[in-house]
């Protein structure tokens, strides 16, 4: 390995060109190539990257023994042979999450990753993110004496159905399953109990919205509310995002709007205040973390498969409760044309349509 670690890059939809941005800001990477299926995309990666190799097909990357590490950015169906490919190689993985279509498949490469000697992140971003690990401390310090319950909330007008997330599954399990690991994570405890309701908006099959609550095995409770329902055709689009850590004497609270976060930390010994940039997916962090963890040749902090794991299969048993639950169904599929309609018009940071598929492949992914 030379003085920077070298990146193949698997996907160059709206995640690929995230970690790709990312990766190019940082002086411990190389992105020296690229792969998509999509020939506008791999157009736009020749202009962005003109010094990378520009595949159609990715053997070439997983056979490039200068390749260090390979970035899986395209969707859950195509990873576990993309992970299998990359371990037999030498290679290692920084991927988007779910690892899988199915939990399953899921645990089943848990358990190669777990057997090799090739490290393997996961995107769960709100592990790297500050506004947590500032909570973190506080709580870890005794100032909200014990934790007791843990509330978690995100609702965006975020991705719609037949916009390309078919393996992910619905957004309680493609989105959600972030939140139902940030819970546990918080709880350092695993899941008990829980009782699920959805609704299923516009009068689609799947719950668009789920709404969680119950137990974990130590006694903490929780509540999870998760839905991509939160005014798309409002005028002003609006967000509903914060994580509440109530505790026998104190609470730590996070609110963000996907430009600022603001915690407030109301302890026995002191209250805080703060607020800084949102850092979106805090890939930076992530490609930081994963980088100094190879070069060290043990792991300084990146979320592993395991964790993505437990999540994907917790979120979609907590789904599958909604949906036992009949959910009722409001709206109508007229409105939810007209919202998919609108978002077509909306513009990526890239310049692009960010819902166009004809040119990302299958690699969009937004939670």
């Amino acid at each position: 390995m030379a003085n920077r670690l070298r990146a193949g890059i698997l996907g160059y939809g709206r995640m690929g060109r995230a970690f790709v941005a990312a990766l190019q800001q940082s002086e411990l990477w190389e992105v020296s190539a690229v792969y998509d299926i999509s020939a506008a995309a791999r157009q736009l990666a020749r202009q962005n990257l003109p010094e990378a190799a520009i595949y159609d097909a990715p053997d070439p990357i997983f056979a490039d023994p200068s390749i260090d590490v390979v970035g899986l950015f395209t969707l859950a169906d195509a990873r576990p042979q993309q992970i299998r490919q990359a371990l037999v190689r030498g290679k290692h993985v920084l991927a988007e999450k779910p690892l899988g279509a199915d939990v399953a498949t899921e645990w089943q490469l848990v358990h190669e990753i777990e057997a090799s000697d090739r490290f393997v992140a996961v995107n769960l971003f709100n592990r790297n993110a500050w506004y947590h690990k500032d909570i973190q401390r506080f709580i870890a310090d005794g100032q909200i004496g014990d934790l007791a319950v843990i509330r978690v909330c995100h609702m965006t007008p975020g991705h719609m159905p037949m916009e390309g997330h078919d393996p992910e599954g619905p957004p309680f399990h493609d989105c959600g399953m972030h939140y139902v690991d940030v819970a546990r994570w918080y709880a350092n405890s695993e899941y008990k109990t829980w009782h699920a309701q959805g609704i299923r908006m516009w009068d689609y099959k799947d719950p668009w919205w789920v709404q969680v609550h119950g137990t974990f095995a130590n006694g903490i409770v929780f509540d999870i509310t998760q839905g991509f329902v939160y005014g798309h055709l409002a005028k002003q689009q609006p967000h509903n995002c914060y994580l509440d850590a109530i505790g026998t004497k104190g609470v730590a609270r996070m609110r963000h709007d996907f430009a600022m976060a603001a915690v407030e930390l109301y302890g026995v010994g002191e209250t805080v205040y703060k607020t800084a940039p949102f850092n979106d997916k805090k890939l930076d962090v992530m490609v930081d973390v994963f980088a100094r963890s190879v070069i060290a040749g043990k792991n300084l902090g990146f979320p592993q498969a395991r964790d993505s794991v437990i999540a994907s299969e917790v979120s979609w048993a907590m789904l599958n409760d909604a949906m036992a639950n009949q959910p009722p169904a409001r709206g109508t599929p007229e409105e939810m044309r007209q919202i998919l309609a609108h978002r077509r018009n909306l513009i990526d940071g890239f310049g692009l349509p960010a819902k166009t598929e004809e040119l990302l492949d299958g690699s969009l992914v937004s939670s």
